[in-house]
């Protein structure tokens, strides 16, 4: 039987194929294939492996006479502009050997290129190998072309996620509307839920199927029978694809391990990802420190605590950030695997503990105080390895994560935070008072302007809301719509004071977001500004008349389901309402002991047997696969996955079935403002894939 960590196990074990070609070369590789090779040990596997160099994958590199071998690690197909970086880099160097590794199956290339038939071996990576050996000048030199699924990132050992897939989301109204367009009157779809994959841009249709022939590598290497079920109309769709492709079909035929995988559809609950209730560390880390370059989950840490360099406004460039990636030191493993999944205060509690530790290990003079865990205390005990560069290096994993929580705790942004938590409990209790204009109306007055030369308004103290929340305010309260009192009067007028309200919000947020004297990373993408100067009022009304296009349509996510319709809970005059999680709900239906079949989670394994029981179904009684039927279950967030939902998880299986092994894959760890992104500036229909 196998296990959650042979799981967890596989994206090394992928790592260890690229690993074996890539001694005395010099490696190229994309940022998608980076970030996962930075969760499973960095830069350095490759040098401990022989690797010469790792370089960016760009026309702009090439290597000298002395650099004969070359390894190419790249996240998409062999077509358009990946070949083109690749032509340029070999026709600017002296290779005599190349190996291209590419994440996309062959299956996947063979579709890009309009090849339905089942063909023998590997044509066009075999093609491709041929025109290796021409950009190097001779057909005698050495040149493979290989699969290799390295797309998988282990982030703790509950969650998986996958960096090359970060940007797939769930469609949305929109995007329905962009598909209906190019369909002829007759054919087009009512619903979300009616779009089938080959209704989907070519290029969405290959981001899926190179999505579910990874998800089969997993199954493959693991031995595993899957049984697929899916909650929403991207997962049915990525599900579905995963059930039916040849290669899922034979594996399935003879793998002698079972598990349940359930799809599930970010935007079925977005309530969870905007709001700042989740009580979890990692959430806020995430969520006020910045990026590594070129990462989706990762982010900096300022590492100069640890030096003895004065802090000036230059000296943040000079020593390279630290992160939270640690998979070198089993001690700040532990550490982070507390933070992700134990509430704040103990995860604060456990950085504590794990510094004193390691400073008592190493014999520093450390000075004990019970009571409350404050930043300067963390950085105090952390400061106390700065002359020791012994137990600098040995516990450099664990002061990366101290010095995380120490700069989250002093962070301005924090008090953000709570007012947002506070403004988001009094929205839940109005929406069971009030209709949704009245509940929406109560965003006007947060939307205050920076002060400017011809402004009134003020935005001064730090718990005051900046655009960036405001937005996540209206994505909270627009997923929570449909929970709002229905309205008394007549549904023409509801429409028409909402249409008015609209217009209101839409021309406050515009002008809060033009009279910004800095521009958020958000803000830049939502309106293609870098800095205010650039930034005209036209342009930022377009920008948010655009998103609040999408905003209408977020509460009609969940109108298909018949019984995880609703992640609200009124009032009752004794308790105060209260917000639902949506993956709680999935799982308590799952682990229900009497396993009632919710019609809401889909099984999609079934094909020709399954449409078979639907029949007889009608005249006898027939037992369709419940997600409790196998030992391991699986969860995969099309979309993104929290901090706070991973320990949701782990506390629902360990009250409803303990003992339950339960994994979760995900497209990324979000944090809240990567919900407005992925809403509003991701191309969800056409994602870059190299085509």
């Amino acid at each position: 039987m196998s296990s959650a960590e042979d799981f967890t196990r596989f994206p090394q074990q992928m790592w260890e194929k690229v690993l074996s070609k890539v001694k005395k070369a010099v490696v190229f590789m994309d940022d998608k294939c980076a970030e996962a090779l930075h969760w499973c040990g960095g830069a350095a596997l490759l040098l401990e492996a022989g690797a010469r160099n790792l370089k960016q994958f760009s026309s702009f590199e090439a290597c000298g006479l002395t650099e004969p071998k070359a390894v190419f690690v790249v996240s998409s197909l062999l077509k358009g502009r990946t070949v083109d970086i690749i032509k340029d880099i070999i026709s600017l160097s002296h290779f005599q050997y190349c190996v291209v590794i590419t994440t996309v199956a062959h299956s996947v290339h063979l579709l890009a290129n309009n090849v339905t038939a089942e063909l023998e071996g590997n044509p066009v990576f075999e093609q491709f190998e041929e025109k290796l050996c021409e950009w190097m000048g001779n057909m005698n030199y050495t040149a493979e072309v290989m699969f290799v699924p390295v797309v998988f990132a282990p982030v703790s050992q509950q969650l998986i996620f996958t960096p090359t897939f970060s940007h797939l989301f769930p469609l949305l109204s929109p995007d329905l509307e962009a598909i209906n367009a190019k369909r002829p009157e007759k054919k087009r779809f009512g619903s979300l839920f009616d779009v089938d994959v080959h209704s989907l841009p070519v290029e969405l249709q290959l981001e899926i199927r190179s999505l579910a022939a990874a998800l089969n590598s997993v199954f493959e290497a693991t031995g595993t029978r899957e049984e697929s079920f899916a909650v929403g109309p991207m997962s049915r769709i990525i599900a579905g694809e995963l059930a039916n492709s040849p290669q899922a079909k034979n594996r399935r035929k003879t793998a002698p391990n079972k598990a349940s995988v359930i799809f599930v559809d970010r935007t079925m609950d977005l309530t969870g990802a905007v709001g700042h209730h989740g009580d979890n560390l990692v959430e806020k880390i995430l969520t006020v420190l910045k990026l590594l370059p070129g990462h989706v989950t990762d982010i900096q840490v300022d590492m100069l605590e640890l030096t003895g360099l004065q802090r000036t406004p230059h000296s943040q460039n000079t020593v390279a950030p630290g992160c939270l990636s640690q998979p070198q030191s089993s001690a700040a493993q532990t550490l982070w695997e507390a933070m992700l999944t134990n509430k704040h205060k103990e995860g604060v509690m456990e950085v504590r503990r794990h510094l004193v530790e390691a400073a008592s290990k190493e014999k520093l003079p450390i000075k004990m105080s019970m009571g409350r865990v404050t930043p300067e205390q963390l950085c105090s005990y952390v400061q106390l390895f700065r002359t020791n560069w012994g137990a600098l290096e040995s516990h450099c994993g664990v002061l990366q994560l101290g010095l995380a929580t120490t700069q989250t705790l002093r962070h301005p942004y924090l008090p953000r935070w709570d007012a947002c938590l506070a403004f988001e409990r009094l929205l839940l209790q109005a929406l069971g008072d009030s209709e949704f204009p009245a509940v929406l109306r109560q965003l006007l007055p947060l939307m205050k302007p920076q002060r400017g030369e011809d402004s009134t308004g003020s935005r001064s103290r730090e718990d005051e809301c900046g655009p960036d929340e405001l937005i996540l305010l209206l994505i909270y309260l627009y997923s929570l719509a449909d929970e709002a009192q229905p309205a008394d009067r007549d549904s023409e007028e509801e429409d028409e004071e909402l249409e008015k309200l609209e217009r209101e919000l839409i021309g406050a947020l515009t002008l809060v977001i033009t009279r910004e004297s800095k521009l958020s990373p958000l803000l830049q993408k939502l309106t293609g500004c870098v800095n205010p100067a650039e930034l005209t009022t036209e342009r930022a009304h377009s920008a948010v008349e655009e998103m609040f296009e999408t905003l209408r349509g977020l509460s009609h996510t969940r109108d298909h389901l018949k019984q995880l319709r609703s992640v609200y809970t009124a009032s009752d005059g004794v308790h105060q309402a209260t917000y639902s999680p949506f993956l709680r709900q999935i799982l308590e239906e799952v682990f229900h002991p009497d396993k009632p079949e919710c019609p809401d989670i889909e099984h999609m394994s079934g094909g020709l047997t399954d449409l078979l029981k639907s029949g007889f179904s009608m005249f006898m009684k027939v037992s369709r696969p419940h997600p409790s039927d196998n030992p391991l279950l699986f969860l995969f967030l099309v979309g993104g996955v929290t901090p706070s939902e991973l320990r949701l998880v782990k506390e629902v299986v360990s009250t409803h079935k303990p003992g339950t092994q339960v994994l979760v894959f995900s497209t990324r760890l979000l944090r809240p403002t990567d919900i407005p992104e992925l809403l509003f500036t991701t191309q969800r229909l056409l994602p870059d894939i190299g085509v």
